[in-house]
């Protein structure tokens, strides 16, 4: 079929990655949404029966690009470790017709990088020149590429639990990163920074919140553990809080929703998101508190991504 959608596996969708700017194609995203030129529901959870695990739905529509679809990340319990994939469909506005299925896990990774890099763009002190990174993996990398044009850092710090016993993932960092120093501890990591970028798959905090100073910036994604949560979820309460979208993030991110469980804390609180950001529609940091930025991924970063995707595979 001539109009048939283009399908691409992981070794292909690598192949046009290099290609694409992410972080611009994040930075228009946001604006279209802030100026309501986009549609962005709450991502749905599904289980699945007996206990065999669960995907997740993010769903997104961007008229200025002319394409909506969805992303569906699956998590399948197995005798051994779970599977976890990704695949995203996109449609076109104008036929209705599928325009292209993509395996998303790369674009995952870079898309959430990119989200962290346009917050710390927006919130971060314009003078900061010291970033601690807490997670050493391939989305930790992912955060390094997308942010390290964004500041001029003079010290960059690294740290994971196991990072002292692998010097082959030392030389990644080395290689990536030549100023990186090696910290010891995630806290000697993170006192003293300007940004401390929370990179892990973990469900429980990852770092003591009473060694963040007053306007560090601290950012965190998502993962798949339920109510996952890389900070205190007290933190939230000394902090000026921003989210990637505050329609939806805080019903979602597990610190939040144990903040207004159990430490008084409200989504009202919430300063503001990326769509404010991009438009200059919210309050920017006090100056007066740390800064802490909450992302749980968006269907709407997975639909530009897969637009931009589409584009270079077109062409």
């Amino acid at each position: 079929m001539s109009n048939a959608p283009l399908v691409l596996d992981a070794a292909t969708v690598s192949q046009y990655l290099p290609h694409i700017d992410v972080l611009q194609e994040m930075r228009q995203l946001f604006v279209e949404l802030g100026r309501a030129q986009a549609v962005q529901p709450a991502q749905t959870l599904t289980l699945f029966p007996d206990e065999r695990g669960d995907f997740i739905t993010y769903l997104g529509a961007a008229a200025g690009a002319g394409v909506f679809g969805a992303k569906l990340s699956p998590y399948l319990v197995q005798d051994g470790p779970p599977i976890i994939t990704a695949w995203t469909v996109l449609m076109s506005m104008e036929t209705g017709r599928p325009l292209m299925l993509c395996d998303a896990g790369q674009l995952t990774t870079e898309r959430t990088a990119a989200t962290t890099a346009l917050a710390v763009d927006h919130l971060a002190k314009q003078d900061a020149t010291t970033l601690a990174i807490l997670g050493t993996g391939a989305v930790a990398q992912a955060h390094w590429r997308q942010a390290r044009a964004l500041r001029q850092w003079e010290k960059v710090v690294v740290y994971s639990p196991r990072l002292s016993q692998s010097g082959d993932v030392q030389q990644i960092w080395r290689d990536l990163c030549p100023q990186v120093t090696f910290a010891s501890s995630a806290e000697d990591a993170a006192e003293g920074a300007d940004v401390v970028m929370l990179c892990t798959s973990s469900g429980t905090p990852v770092v003591d919140a009473a060694v963040i100073g007053t306007g560090t910036l601290v950012t965190s994604i998502s993962t798949n553990v339920a109510r996952a949560h890389e900070i205190d979820p007290a933190f939230l309460s000394a902090a000026d809080v921003y989210c990637d979208y505050r329609q939806t993030t805080p019903t979602t991110a597990g610190e939040m929703q144990i903040a207004a469980q159990e430490h008084g804390w409200s989504a009202d609180r919430v300063q503001g998101d990326l769509p404010g950001l991009a438009i200059a529609q919210c309050p920017t940091p006090s100056g007066t508190r740390p800064i802490f930025f909450r992302s749980i991924g968006l269907g709407l970063e997975d639909i530009a991504v897969a637009h931009a995707l589409f584009r270079a595979a077109s062409a």
